[in-house]
Parts: C-alpha cells; structure tokens; sequence
C-alpha cells in the first residue's frame, strides 16, 4: 500500500480523511502536535478502521523533528497537509500565531521530501478568493488581497507552492481550495472537536443545542443577502476527505504535470440562518440566537463554481445541508455522553 503522510491527521478534516484513505487501499501515516485535536481520535480510528494507524506527535515548527520525522518515514509517496492554525476571528487578533504555523510547518515539510517524488495535496482554501466579483466564483477568479491574516497565510502559501514548481521540484501539487467543511462520520465516532470556545458556526450550533453554550451570536444580519447574514458553501466533511483521494489518484496518473488548484463545495450558498432553521428542522431541536454586529474579516457571501472539480477531479459532494446538520448533532451527542477532552 501506498504510504500517504497525513499532517494535521488527528484533526476534524483530516481524520475524516484517514479513514478514506483506508478505504481507498492507502496507508495513512498520522503527524500532529494535539494543539486543536484530541488523544483519543487515534482510538477512535482504530474502532472504524480496524487498527490503529502509525501516529507521531510532533510540532511542525520543529525544523530538526520534521527531517527526522522523514529519515524515520523515507517511503512516503503522498503528502496531505492539513496542519495549521484555521479560524478567520482568531487569526485577525493574532496574526503572528497565525503566520508562524502555517509557514514554518509548510516549509520544513516540503524542505524535508525535497528531492523526491512526492504528490502533494495543500489545504487551502475560498478565503483566497475575498469577496469575489462574480458568484459563484471559478479557480480563474483573481486571488485578492486577504479579508484576514489566516486568508493570507492560504494566499502566499500557493504562491510559495507555484514558485516550487517553477523551479523544477519532482512534487506534484494540487491545491484544494475548501468553502465551508461541516457535519459527521456516519459511525459518530469522530468529528469536529474544538478545543475552547469554537471559532466555527456549526460546533457553536451543537454546542448551544445540548447546553454547552448559552446562544449562537449570529454576525450581522445587515448583509446584502435575502435574510441579511452571510452565506457560505457549506460541504459534508466526508464529501471533502474524499476530494483528498480523489486529488492523490489525478496526481498518480502519468498525464498530470505540475500543479493545479479546485474548489471544493457543493456549488450552492446558505445563509447563517438558513443553516440555523436546517438544523432546527433536520434534528427537532430548537436553538437560542440573537443577533450581533458584524465581524471583523468575515466576508459576506460566497460559494464555488465546482464544474473543474467534477470534470477534473471526478468528484462532486453527495451529501446534503440536513445530512450535515444531523451528523453534526448525532456526534455532539456522542462526545457528551463519552468525554474526549
């Protein structure tokens, strides 16, 4: 089997994705520092894939630890690279956090398989469109300049990856630009876990829906939108971890040179409060909100066009907003009723 690296693996997107990897007969190998994710995912793994896969903790930042992290794991021939600092809020009060995970984990894992041929999967993201001119916005839409420095860090990222490849590196890249991840594992074995307060919409829903919060603060309802709040693609996280594998099977085939980019999302926008009312509707229960200002850095509507991702890729998301939503809660239910942090 094919070893694919998953850095960040034990988090909410790319736990989701070991399992589709080993679904999809690769074996994953797990790196991740545990500063947003939990112990015990590992456990819960094994209980939905049969074993548990190899997992080291290791801070990315640490250059030294990265090279031997790759001597101790020389036969990878895919990297998935989920690893770094993700809320749009947090990383507006705290930029400098921000820019030194996501640039110095990137650089010392490409720096560390450089010289072999590696296929390289980069978690980007919509952010680097901003607020886009034409919706729904294409991989040919100018990149803007950044609502926020979390946005900047995926801008200058793919900026950094092109200039690899100009300078005639064996990686194959592709980028893979997300719009909104959210929900499940059908098993509700594994989800999104935030450490602290969430920075995300849905956690905050799940959480204020069994008793952990005492309301959602919805940002602004005074956005050029039909009820006011913003909208955003929202994607199953299963559909989106299987997006990674689809990425990994392009990039084996002989034809594929270089480096490309794809969204990933359903091709549609909801509100804040359309995803409010689907989840009051898909799971019975019913939610405290009020109304806030807006938010610094957020932007006000945005969903992809994903024609690339199904005619390229040969992949295209399956799973709906009331699928999202009760896989969601079905978890938020799970992790009460058994602690993982």
């Amino acid at each position: 089997m094919a070893k694919i690296l998953v850095t960040g693996g034990m988090g909410f997107i790319g736990s989701h994705t070991v399992v589709e990897l080993v679904n999809s007969g690769y074996e994953p190998v797990i790196v991740d520092d545990l500063s947003n994710s939990d112990p015990k995912i590992l456990d819960q793994l094994a209980k939905i894939i049969g074993y548990k896969p190899t997992f080291y903790k290791l801070d990315l930042c640490d250059e030294n630890g990265v090279y031997q992290l790759a001597e101790k794991e020389p036969d990878i021939t895919g990297i998935i690279h989920f690893a770094a600092s993700k809320a749009v809020g947090e990383s507006v009060q705290h930029p400098l956090k921000y820019y030194r995970n996501n640039f110095f984990s990137l650089l010392n894992v490409l720096n560390a398989y450089k010289g072999k041929p590696v296929n390289f999967v980069f978690s980007s993201s919509c952010t680097v469109y901003g607020q886009p001119d034409v919706l729904p916005v294409t991989e040919d839409a100018p990149v803007k300049p950044a609502e926020s420095p979390y946005g900047n860090t995926k801008q200058i990222a793919e900026e950094m990856l092109v200039d690899m490849q100009k300078a005639g590196s064996r990686y194959k890249v592709i980028a893979l630009r997300y719009f909104n991840p959210v929900g499940a594992h059908s098993s509700a074995l594994i989800g999104e876990l935030p450490i602290g307060i969430p920075q995300n919409l849905v956690p905050f829903i799940t959480q204020t829906a069994i008793g952990k919060r005492e309301k959602i603060t919805v940002f602004g309802d005074d956005y050029n939108t039909p009820d006011g709040s913003c909208i955003r693609d929202y994607i199953h996280v299963v559909d989106l971890a299987k997006a990674h594998v689809a990425a990994l099977r392009l990039m084996e085939n002989g034809s594929f040179t270089g480096y490309d980019v794809f969204n990933l999302g359903t091709g549609k926008g909801s509100t804040v409060l359309e995803v409010i009312r689907a989840f009051e509707n898909s799971t019975g229960e019913k939610l405290n909100y009020v109304i806030g200002p807006r938010r610094e850095g957020d932007i006000e509507k945005v969903w992809g066009d994903v024609t690339k991702s199904k005619n390229v890729l040969k992949w295209q998301t399956e799973l709906d907003l009331d699928t999202m939503m009760q896989s969601a809660w079905e978890w938020e239910k799970y992790i009460a009723a058994n602690p993982l942090n």
